[in-house]
């Protein structure tokens, strides 16, 4: 009978692809395990630590193996140990060499090792990922990067910006999780083969060797020192980049949310007519559904750096409090990682955009976006910057009081007279909406993109043209 646990480690299958699914399964994990035992054999062939035929057999069955998961979760109910059952499934098939399998390893050597192999692939799915949601965005600014709109702060009408800035500050946010992620790359991916409490006492004369060139073998950096298991502070680092990296997309998912409001309605989802449903009960609904995912999926994901970092604290050189929760956390993090960055691909892919909304609410501002201006150009001609200010606010409470233009409130007052003729203000409100260096700053952002994607290219993190 097949054991579920060993195909459904968390969820129903509903969120992450298939790929980072598999990447994180346990098939995929102990079929790992069996090229760590390959790649071990094979190196103690070499320095003549196994017999030269023993090695070679178990090298060449270790590529060719396929896990009998039914048979691992049969030996597992009597011998309670995870590893042991793969081991002992895979040394079957080695006859008679299997003794050798496994020799002078422990449990973590083979286990951390093929950790570092599941996270290394896992973090280049999640770089790929993120470089695609950045070409997204760098298309979405190129494309409707100059629609101006009102910019708010405390959800209040501010200063106008350009829709290309406003998605340029996420993409630079992005940008950083990209770099974050080639740095600490090198920390959280590390594997080890040194026996027992990590002395490699159990390895013979070679153990240094033997380590150094098995990882070497698998494509992955060698510990300078290291207890019986990998510490557990490079895991917890990757955990917080990716509970990070949720908040970064959540914000981007927040105001999608936010300007998809029917009172804003300058950007919403794609809809499928016809056939998507917003709400059950009111046929009228359009609703950010793919947003509120990734903004809930980014609550989850911050809640397991918790556990991550509980991790961190061992008893001496080994005990297993980190292993229960992390064979749940870890794929958990990346599988729902994945989900939110693929989500948030076909969200801003599809953007829907709407410039009159745009003009309708930067209109209905009217012109209080010009206060700044006035109060600068104030001070300019000698008036005192607080007098200056209490004037615009003063002006400002009115033409919200009474829903008047605030430059016609500005006009009548005798105090902006005096420091600013007529035709100065009437200038002012009639220049072209002012969005300062908006454009400027966004197009440095998308370079800057670029070239972190393609630093992370050369580095291997994606194969992503930038």
């Amino acid at each position: 009978m097949t054991d579920h646990r060993r195909t459904r480690l968390w969820g129903d299958g509903r969120y992450g692809s298939e790929e980072m699914r598999f990447l994180l399964g346990d098939l995929h994990r102990y079929q790992l395990f069996v090229q760590v035992e390959g790649a071990l054999a094979t190196v103690q062939g070499r320095l003549g630590v196994i017999p030269a035929k023993a090695a070679e057999v178990i090298g060449e069955r270790a590529g060719k193996h396929e896990c009998d998961m039914d048979r691992v979760a049969e030996l597992e109910t009597v011998s309670r140990h995870e590893l042991h059952s793969v081991v002992k499934e895979f040394a079957d098939s080695c006859a008679p060499y299997g003794r050798y399998v496994h020799h002078g390893a422990t449990s973590s050597d083979v286990i951390d090792t093929a950790l570092a192999l599941q996270l290394d692939g896992a973090i280049v799915l999640l770089a790929e990922r993120l470089g695609s949601l950045m070409a997204t965005l760098r298309k979405q600014i190129e494309k409707e990067g100059r629609r101006v709109m009102i910019g708010r702060t405390h959800g209040q009408h501010a200063q106008p910006v350009t829709l290309g800035f406003k998605l340029a500050v996420a993409l630079d946010q992005l940008t950083r999780c990209l770099e974050r992620l080639g740095e600490l790359r090198g920390r959280a991916v590390m594997g080890k083969m040194a026996g027992a409490v990590g002395s490699m006492g159990g390895l013979g004369a070679q153990g240094p060797r033997v380590q150094s060139d098995v990882l070497a073998l698998l494509g992955l950096p060698e510990p300078r020192i290291c207890a019986q298991a990998v510490a557990r502070d490079r895991i917890a680092e990757f955990v917080c980049w990716t509970a990070l990296t949720a908040a970064c997309l959540e914000n981007l998912a927040t105001e999608i949310r936010n300007l998809q409001r029917t009172e804003i309605g300058e950007l919403a989802e794609s809809f499928a007519e016809g056939d998507q449903i917003g709400s059950s009960a009111m046929p009228h609904k359009r609703n950010p559904v793919r947003s509120e995912r990734i903004c809930s999926l980014a609550r989850l994901v911050r809640s397991l750096t918790g556990p991550a970092l509980e991790n961190v604290v061992t008893w001496h050189e080994r005990d297993l409090a980190n292993s229960a929760n992390e064979r749940y956390t870890l794929p958990e993090a990346c599988v729902l990682l994945d989900e939110m960055l693929v989500t948030a691909i076909a969200v801003l892919d599809d953007l829907q955009v709407y410039p009159r909304r745009m003009r309708e609410n930067l209109d209905r501002s009217r012109r209080s976006h010009l206060s700044e201006a006035v109060l600068l150009a104030m001070i300019d001609r000698g008036t005192d910057r607080l007098d200056a200010y209490r004037i615009l606010q003063r002006a400002s409470a009115v033409a919200a009081r009474e829903e008047r233009d605030l430059v016609a409130v500005l006009s009548e007052d005798e105090q902006v007279a005096a420091a600013l003729p007529p035709r100065e203000l009437a200038g002012l409100a009639e220049a072209a909406v002012d969005v300062g260096f908006c454009e400027d700053l966004a197009e440095d952002t998308v370079r800057r993109s670029v070239e972190a994607l393609d630093k992370a290219s050369r580095g291997g993190l994606t194969c992503l043209a930038p």
